[in-house]
C-alpha cells in the first residue's frame, strides 16, 4: 500500500506565500493595518502632544510603544477574518483531500500574521523617525523590543484564530479585534496612569497592555526595565498558551 508523505514546513511556507498573496492584494487591508495607525500616531503629535504632559522627552518617544500594539492588534482582526472565509468556502476541507499537512492551513495564516505585522511595526517606526522619534537602545535593546512584539503578535493571532475558526458570521469574526484596539486607551500608551481617575487607574495599571508599554518603552530608551519586562513577558506567554491550545481544539472541531 502506498503512503503519501506530506512535508509540514515545505507546506507551512507554500500557505504563507497563499497567504501574503491575498493580503497584497487587497488594498483595504493594507490601508487599514497600516494607514491608520500612522494617521492617529499624526493627530496626537501634532495635534494633542502639545497638552500632553509626559515628561520632559519627546511625546513621539512616549507615544510609539502604543501605535505599535494598536497597528497589531488591527492587523490580527484581518487573520479572523481570512480564517473564517477560509472555512465557510471550505478550503480547509479541500486541503484535508490533497497530500498536504493538516497543520499547514493553520499556521500558514499564523505566519502571515507575524510578516505582515511585522512589515507594518517597520513602516510606523520609518514614519516616526521622520516625526522626530528617536531611541538610545542598542542593538540588544532593540532585539528585545522585537522578540516582545513578536510574542504579542503571537498572542493575539492565536486569539484571532479561535474567533475566526468558532465565528458564525463574518461581522463576528472580525468584531473581536475592536476590543484589543481599545485596551490601549486604557493604559500608560497615551498617558501616565497617575494622570487617570482612580477606577480607571487600578483598571489600566494592571492590564497587560501597560506593562508590555512600559516594557518597550523604556528599552527603546535606553531605561532600566525592572520587573515590567517579565510581567509583559508573563502576560504574553500567558495569553499565547492558553489561545494556541484552543485554537487547535477550534481547528480540529470546526475544519
Amino acid at each position: 500500500m502506498n503512503v503519501t508523505r506530506t512535508h509540514p514546513f515545505s507546506d507551512m511556507f507554500v500557505m504563507l506565500g497563499r497567504s501574503m498573496r491575498h493580503i497584497f492584494r487587497s488594498m483595504d487591508t493594507i490601508i487599514t493595518v497600516a494607514v491608520m495607525p500612522i494617521a492617529m500616531m499624526l493627530l496626537f503629535v501634532y495635534v494633542f502632544g502639545g497638552a500632553m504632559q509626559v515628561g520632559n522627552g519627546r511625546y513621539v518617544d512616549y507615544l510609539l510603544p502604543g501605535i505599535l500594539l494598536i497597528a497589531i492588534a488591527n492587523g490580527v482582526g484581518y487573520t479572523a477574518y481570512r480564517l473564517f472565509l477560509d472555512k465557510q468556502r471550505g478550503i480547509f476541507e479541500r486541503f484535508r483531500s490533497m497530500p498536504v499537512a493538516r497543520s499547514a492551513g493553520l499556521w500558514g495564516h499564523v505566519l502571515s500574521s507575524l510578516v505582515s505585522n511585522a512589515i507594518t511595526v517597520v513602516v510606523i517606526v520609518l514614519v516616526a523617525l521622520l516625526m522626530g522619534f528617536r531611541s538610545s537602545a542598542g542593538a540588544l535593546g532593540w532585539l528585545a523590543v522585537a522578540g516582545i512584539l513578536i510574542l504579542f503578535t503571537l498572542a493575539l493571532t492565536w486569539l484571532a484564530a479561535i474567533a475566526g475558526l468558532s465565528a458564525k458570521s463574518m461581522d463576528g469574526a472580525i468584531a473581536f479585534s475592536y476590543p484589543l484596539v481599545f485596551l490601549p486607551f486604557i493604559s500608560s500608551a497615551f498617558v501616565p496612569t497617575e494622570t487617570m481617575p482612580s477606577v480607571v487607574r487600578a483598571f489600566a495599571q494592571y492590564q497587560p497592555v501597560t506593562s508590555i508599554v512600559n516594557s518597550v518603552r523604556a528599552l527603546l530608551s535606553g531605561n532600566p526595565v525592572g520587573s515590567e519586562l517579565w510581567i509583559a513577558l508573563a502576560w504574553c506567554l500567558g495569553i499565547m498558551i492558553v489561545a494556541y491550545l484552543f485554537a487547535v481544539r477550534a481547528y480540529q472541531k470546526n475544519t
